[in-house]
Formats: structure tokens, sequence, C-alpha cells
């Protein structure tokens, strides 16, 4: 009896195992997938069987448990994979419309730009055309002519606006161009005003005559016009009279609202005070340098008499042994080559070593005299240039001084600091171009007379030489 309750113990424990794992790998493998499953009848124990038999049995049904779950495991994960598959198809197509989108929006953003950048060049353009409109309209109301306060120009578009203006410029000109005569009155060249015939060269140039009073008109300032201060009365009479010769005056103007005033011609002294303070310097530099090379000049003229010439008179008398006689003819002489033979004469008698000393000291002491003024010319030479880029930079300071206080305006204002910068520029490289070529030429010069003095020199040494061994010879 207690065999038989162990055996239907032992059945009844294995098959709800069995049961319990069968829904729990159903409800791993299809958690969303809730199909009923079909449940088989547990084996009920049968008292006749033996332990071995019930387990065999067991374990058989226990087997195709596990079967039926493998089948549904497969197909779970077939339709699984085909759900996946489908999944990304989805998703690939999702990314490529993403991606379309993203293009597209790109485009917009680019088509976005250009037409805001249509439209701020629109913008600009409509300010151009608006400050066209209000120049033209400036230039034609100098000469009587409303265009943007007619109802035609107001109520146009703009093409139509530009074709007014074009056609009342067109005729402006036209009407500018053409040559007339008109009644008219003139300021004389003494101030007075005439009333006289006026013949006009479209607006560019004008005629007067008024009785004896004629001639070439400039602009008086006001629309009004002045005889210009030349001779050109008789020109003038003869082009209004329609006689006009080869050579016909003119003075061409811009405009009647400014006055023309007769320029004077500059003097050197208009254009040393342009370069102010500085400029002056240069200027007495200059003079100083003109000076000293004058100077300079006269002493080399001096000290260049002709060597050879000196050498031919008193070789004969050092030959001959009347020293004496060489020394009073170069001591009437009283120049450089004069003086360095008198002290190698004195000293004939030394050996050649020590007259060759005597008269290296001689050209030595001698060119203290040759040199005078030579560095004083050189360094103006060299200093002009400076001082001229120094007042051209003060110049320049004082142009950008005015431009910061009172801007560009007014040219008046910045021609003073200009004109310091350019006149003072001009003025150094006058002075520094000529002074520095003539002063190295003179120091040429000077170096020639020295080396014709050490030629001379040894000439004489060598007459004396000469004698000390005639004289020896015949002793």
């Amino acid at each position: 009896m207690l065999r038989k309750l162990l055996l239907s113990l032992l059945l009844i424990a294995g098959s709800a195992l069995a049961q319990e794992e069968a829904e729990s790998a159903a409800a791993t493998v299809a958690p969303d997938a809730r199909q009923p499953v079909a449940e088989q009848p547990a084996p009920q124990p049968d008292p006749g069987l033996t332990i071995e038999e019930a387990y065999q049995k067991e374990f058989a049904f226990l087997e195709a448990q596990r079967q039926d779950l493998e089948r549904r495991i497969a197909a779970s994960r077939e339709r699984f994979a085909a759900e996946q598959s489908a999944l990304r198809g989805e998703v690939n197509a999702l990314q490529a419309t993403v991606v379309n989108l993203d293009a597209r929006v790109g485009q917009l953003q680019e088509s976005v730009t250009e037409a805001e950048e249509k439209v701020i060049a629109n913008a600009k353009n409509r300010e151009v055309l608006a400050a066209t409109f209000q120049q033209a309209g400036s230039t034609l109301e100098q000469y009587g002519i409303d265009a943007l306060d007619s109802e035609a120009f107001a109520g146009a578009g703009d093409a139509a606006r530009i074709r007014i203006l074009f056609e009342q410029g067109d005729a402006l000109v036209r009407e500018l161009g053409a040559i007339s005569r008109t009644q008219g009155v003139f300021y004389a060249q003494d101030g007075h005003e005439v009333s006289g015939e006026i013949l006009k060269i479209g607006n560019i140039a004008a005629y007067g005559r008024a009785g004896d009073v004629a001639g070439v008109l400039a602009p008086a300032g006001g629309n009004r016009f002045k005889i210009w201060p030349e001779d050109t009365a008789e020109a003038t009479r003869a082009i209004m009279e329609g006689s006009g010769g080869a050579m016909i005056p003119i003075f061409l103007f811009e405009s009647l609202a400014r006055e023309i005033e007769a320029q004077a011609d500059k003097t050197v002294l208009d254009v040393i005070n342009d370069g102010g303070t500085i400029g002056w310097v240069i200027v007495v530099l200059g003079a100083i340098a003109l000076v000293m090379i004058v100077l300079r000049i006269a002493f080399l003229q001096r000290s260049s008499t002709s060597v050879n010439g000196l050498c031919d008179k008193i070789e004969p008398m050092v030959r001959s042994g009347r020293q004496e006689d060489a020394i009073d003819y170069l001591a009437r002489q009283n120049n450089s080559p004069s003086r360095v033979m008198r002290a190698e004469i004195r000293n004939l008698d030394r050996d050649r070593d020590h007259i060759e000393d005597i008269v290296s000291e001689a050209i030595l002491h001698e060119s203290g005299h040759l040199n005078r003024f030579g560095t004083a010319i050189l360094v103006i030479a060299a200093v002009a240039p400076l001082l001229g880029l120094l007042g051209t930079v003060t110049g320049m300071i004082a142009t950008f001084d005015i431009i910061t206080e009172f801007g560009t305006g007014d040219p008046k204002l910045l021609s003073g600091g200009i004109a310091i910068a350019l006149v003072t520029t001009e003025l150094g490289l006058i002075v520094a171009i000529p002074t520095l070529l003539v002063g190295n030429l003179l120091s040429g010069w000077s170096d020639k007379i020295k080396d014709n003095m050490e030629a001379a020199a040894l000439r004489v040494i060598n007459v004396g030489q000469d004698r000390k061994l005639d004289l020896k010879a015949a002793a």
C-alpha cells in the first residue's frame, strides 16, 4: 500500500514540474503572442506499474513536451526574424526620408538666404536710385528745371522717371552746348558794372563787349561774369564780328557760382615762405655752403699753379747749385707747391730718406690748407635732405592735425601742411645735390694737387741726388 502511494506522488509531482517548465518557456519565447497552448493531460499513475516503468512513461511524456516547445520556439524565432527584417526596412526608409528632408531643408535655407540678399540688394538699389534722382534733380534745378516736383515724375515708375530725367538732361545739354548771343551785365577790369553783348559758347566759355570794354569773360560768382585781366579786347571784337584769327583766346570754366581769382606768379621768396622755418634753415645752410665752395675754389685755384712749370724754372738752378736763387724764386710764388719745394730745397744736402720725410711733412702741413671747408661742405650736403625729410614729417603732422579738427571739407586748410611737406623736401634736394657734386669734385681737385706736389718734390730730389753724384765723381 505504501509503495503505491509513493508512486502516485512521484507521477503527480513530475506532471506539475513539466507543466510549469512549459508555461515558463512559452512566456519567455512569445510574451506578446498570447496563443493558447493545448495542454496535454498528465498521465495518471497506474497502480500496476513499477517505479522504473513509471519513470520511463514520465520521461516520454516530458520528451514530447520538450519537442513541442522547441517547435514553438523555432516558429517564434522565424516570426521574429521576419518582423525584424521588416522593421529594418522601415527604419532604412525613414532614414532615407530624413536625409531627403535635410537636403530639402538646406535648399530651402539657401533659397531664403538668396531671397534675403536680393531684398538687401534691392533696398540698396532703391537707395542709390533715390540718391541719383535727388542728385539729378539738384543739377537740373540749377538751370531752373524742377524735374522732381512735376506731376509726371511723381506718378511714374522708376523706369519712367529715369527716362524723364534723361530727356530733360539731353534737352539741357543741347541748350547749353549751343552758341548764343544775349544782352547782359558783366564787370569790367576796374570793377564797375557795364551792360553789353555777351557771346556764350555753350556753358563753358563766354566773351563780352560793351562799347570800348571787351574781352574774355570769367566767372565772378552769383552767375555773373567779369573781364579776365588779360589783353584780349581785339580778339574778342574779332570773334563777335565773325572774323576771328587762327588763335582764339578762351577761358574755360565749370560753373558761375564761384568767382575765379587770378593767381599771381610765385616768387622764390614765396616758395621759401611756404616751407616755413625749416625751409629758411635749409636756404641759409645752402647759402653758407655756396660761400664755402667759392672760398675753397679760390684756395685751390691759388694752389693749383702748374707744378711742372715751377719745376722747369727751379730745376736748372738746383742742377747748377744755385739753391738760394731757387728759394728766393719759390718765396715769391707763395703757394702750396712752392712752399713744399722750398722746404725740400733747404734740406737737399741731407740724405734721401730724410728729405722724403721733410717733403711728406710739408705736404701734410699744406693738406689742412687744401682741405679747408671740404668736410663742412659735404656735411651740409648730407644734412640738407634730412632737414627736408624733417620738414615733410612736420608738414604731414600739421595736415593730420587740421584733418582731425576740421575734417577734409576745405582743401585750403590742408594746403599749408602739404606745402611745408613738399617745399622743404624740394629745397633740401636743391641744396644737397649740387653741394654734394661740387664738394666731391673739389675734394678730387685737392687730392690731385697733393699728388702733383709729391711728384714734383721727387723730381727735385732726383735732380739734387744727381748733382751730389756728379760732385763726388768730380772730386
